[in-house]
């Protein structure tokens, strides 16, 4: 891209998308063409805070070049794989992390970046991307701005009835899931009740610290950027997630969804005159959690215990997305 007004309308574009810097390996481009945003050149000889290496890797010799930028200098180092490959992309993230560098990488595709920032789980430090993807990189940069701690107020159990048979789901995960750790499900599109993860021991069946029994067929599921699914949807490589009871999450990947036939209960609870309900598998090890942060069993709880809740402004859905509209759910 040439011109000082080409760069200052994606650099407006990118700064909407809450990208701070760009990377320019011209040395004529010129910081006020850039809108306000940081430049970053492209050093290819010792560097400072406002430079950074640039590494093509198509082989072994090219990332132990790669990890040796890392030492002159540089703000980062940008590695560019001709054949996109996540093993040669794992050994220098844990090359870089031990030696507590930067390492960004350049993508091109929305898959590739998703997949940058998940390697050894912390993943890249950063990436890279051409003009022409910027609106696949501004989604990435919204999703990882969305993982900011969940509110989970306290809500009082209002009633608890038992209503029958009914089609529940498992959600069996691709990921080990750790106590306290769960799924936000709801039978109304506002108000979500934290499930507990089959993660605590009991003396009926093994744990199974990938599932979370979620409820009811007909329940919404919180999901990225406060969208929802029905349980009834979802499917094995569908992606949810996770609320741990502190309110921090994470994405997962679902292995297999379990759908039987089930004896149910309603739970309902309210807070700050919000009401909601959900409707779970009676049995001892379905669990909600407490304020405290530990599970209670469903098959314990009464009217006045309370529960961790999760609640949203908006009550209408359209597609699993908020929409500002009446809506009544009862």
């Amino acid at each position: 891209m040439t011109g000082a007004k080409a760069l200052q309308q994606v650099s407006r574009e990118a700064a909407a998308a809450g990208i701070t810097r760009a990377i320019s390996r011209d040395p004529a481009t010129q910081a006020s063409s850039l809108d306000g945003m940081t430049l970053v050149r492209v050093s290819e000889s010792d560097g400072n805070a406002g430079t950074a290496a640039w590494v093509e890797i198509s082989g072994a010799r090219d990332m132990e070049r790669a990890v040796a930028a890392s030492g002159q200098g540089h703000a980062f180092v940008v590695v560019q794989p001709s054949n996109w490959k996540i093993i040669p992309l794992e050994n220098l993230i844990a090359d870089f992390h031990r030696s507590g560098k930067k390492v960004y990488a350049y993508m091109k595709t929305k898959g590739e970046m998703e997949t940058a920032f998940t390697i050894l789980e912390k993943g890249v430090d950063g990436i890279v991307v051409p003009a022409e993807a910027l609106d696949d990189a501004a989604e990435i940069a919204s999703t990882l701005k969305k993982k900011d701690l969940y509110s989970l107020p306290s809500a009082k159990v209002t009633r608890v009835v038992d209503v029958g048979m009914g089609e529940r789901a498992c959600i069996d995960t691709a990921s080990q899931l750790a106590v306290g750790e769960g799924l936000l499900i709801g039978s109304r599109a506002s108000f979500f009740f934290l499930v507990h993860s089959e993660t605590v021991p009991s003396e009926y069946i093994p744990t199974r610290e990938f599932r979370v029994n979620a409820g009811a067929i007909h329940s919404y599921v919180l999901g990225e950027s406060e969208k929802t699914r029905y349980l009834s949807e979802l499917k094995a490589a569908d992606k949810v997630l996770t609320v741990a009871n502190d309110g921090r999450s994470r994405q997962v990947v679902i292995g297999r969804v379990k759908i039987e036939r089930r004896p149910l209960m309603m739970i309902e609870a309210s807070v700050d005159g919000e009401l909601g309900t959900v409707m779970l598998q009676k049995a001892e090890t379905i669990r909600l959690i407490r304020p405290d942060g530990s599970p209670i069993s469903v098959t314990d709880i009464k009217a006045g215990d309370e529960v961790l809740v999760h609640v949203t402004q908006s009550k209408a859905r359209h597609f699993g997305g908020e929409v500002d509209e009446f809506i009544l759910e009862r």
